[in-house]
């Protein structure tokens, strides 16, 4: 099993009183609540947190693309993944994702992705998400009635612009483009493994399975509440006739570990409760708007991940306002956080023995680890990272090795071919 270290960069300094003043952490969240000089040292912080989580020995690390919100301060992974490019030399960069329906043309992602793999000698992934409801249709504009449509062109003109030998048209719905000819190409041939991010649509399942792309569930509520939506992507795979090979989904999972579980639990609740408390106030408005969803996925009854955020959140906030009942009335403890499963907290063994079963039961490859989350201090992200990289990885690491084949990871070039181990300048 592969572990990525995956980062939301959320915003640290929110207001003790976010979650009752204001409406949303998302789309409208208030501009005057963004101080640049904590943008400043927070970005900064957070790429030596990824660059240290590579210094580890984690398998890759990863980004991802969010608008208008204070709980991930990354509208393009692109730029974070370029200034990783020189500076981890050796370990895979995830971009999960780029938008597509965000960019008009698509090709600038083709372009992006392919400079990225020639920086790194092949070293990068190629992640696809539709997007949630608050970046795509509130943030960006997007109708939401054509932005899967949207979307589906806009990886198959990528695709197309990656593999085809010669100079082409593309006359689709949305893109309409004379010439495609993408300059450079991409190191990896016939292109660089593509992960789709999901949060619950049974049509993305479908379309995983189909065209043989990683299924990545990207939920904030923990092993324990995802292992219904990995099991109906896995029999998705199987209806197709095909194996159901872990590596061909990942999950995402908050990681608290610590030298004793008393420590762990010490430790990282303030972080844990900043995040959930606070980075996933979301409107309910926003999480679920008319068109988003599709038929089958409502068919199917399953709740996306945001919009499970925002019904909890919902639910806490009528809560304080009646004065309780329903919800959690003081907010959801850090207690209830580690029970459901939202985080996996304990010792290195306790961790382990906790990852082993997620692995297995949810029979996923690729595990993205948060160990940052929320407001977590630098000090102690960097703990929680080496804790986790010499004492969790090394017991975790073996699964499903024996058994399958990583057929979506990273292909670089061969180190003696490879130039990207930034040089000393000549004094």
């Amino acid at each position: 099993m592969k572990s990525i270290f995956f980062h939301l960069m959320p915003y640290p300094e929110l207001p003790p009183d976010f979650p009752e003043e204001h409406r949303s952490v998302w789309v409208d969240i208030d501009p005057s609540l963004y101080d640049p000089e904590v943008g400043n040292r927070t970005y900064n912080e957070y790429l030596d947190e990824l660059e240290f989580a590579a210094g580890c020995g984690f398998d890759a690390v990863g980004v991802n693309e969010h608008h208008s919100n204070g709980y991930g301060l990354m509208p393009s992974p692109n730029i974070i993944a370029a200034a990783l490019s020189r500076n981890c030399p050796e370990t895979n960069i995830i971009v999960l994702g780029d938008s597509v329906a965000l960019y008009n043309p698509p090709l600038r992602v083709a372009e992006e992705i392919a400079m990225l793999d020639g920086i790194t000698g092949g070293r990068m992934v190629a992640g696809f998400p539709v997007g949630s409801p608050m970046d795509t249709i509130f943030a960006y504009g997007q109708n939401p009635a054509t932005l899967r449509e949207r979307y589906h062109e806009g990886v198959d003109l990528i695709r197309q612009a990656w593999t085809r030998d010669e100079v082409f048209s593309y006359n689709g719905k949305y893109n309409k483009l004379r010439y495609v000819n993408v300059w450079p190409r991409p190191v990896q041939q016939p292109h660089p493994p593509i992960w789709i991010p999901g949060g619950g649509s049974v049509d993305t399942w479908d379309w995983c399975a189909e065209q043989d792309l990683v299924y990545c569930y990207l939920s904030y509520f923990g092993y324990k509440a995802g292992l219904k939506t990995m099991q109906g992507f896995w029999k998705k795979v199987q209806e197709t006739g095909k194996e159901a090979n872990p590596f061909q989904g990942g999950f995402a999972q908050f990681i608290a570990v610590a030298d004793t579980e008393k420590e762990a639990w010490d430790l990282y609740r303030e972080p844990a409760e900043y995040f959930f408390n606070t980075c996933l106030h979301v409107y309910a408005g926003f999480a679920d708007p008319p068109g988003y969803k599709t038929p089958n996925t409502v068919r199917a009854g399953v709740e996306g991940m945001v919009e499970r955020a925002a019904r909890e959140a919902t639910a806490r906030s009528e809560s304080k306002k009646s004065g309780g009942g329903g919800g959690f009335p003081k907010g959801l403890s850090f207690e209830d956080m580690v029970e459901k499963g939202y985080v996996i907290l304990g010792d290195p063994t306790q961790v382990a023995e906790q990852v082993h079963e997620l692995a297995t039961t949810m029979h996923i490859g690729h595990l993205m680890t948060f160990c940052h989350f929320g407001n977590m201090h630098k000090d102690l992200v960097r703990y929680n990272t080496e804790m986790y990289a010499t004492k969790v990885m090394p017991e975790v690491s073996g699964i499903f090795e024996d058994e399958y084949e990583d057929l979506w990871w990273p292909q670089p070039l061969d180190q003696r071919a490879r130039r990207d181990v930034p040089e000393v300048p000549i004094s």
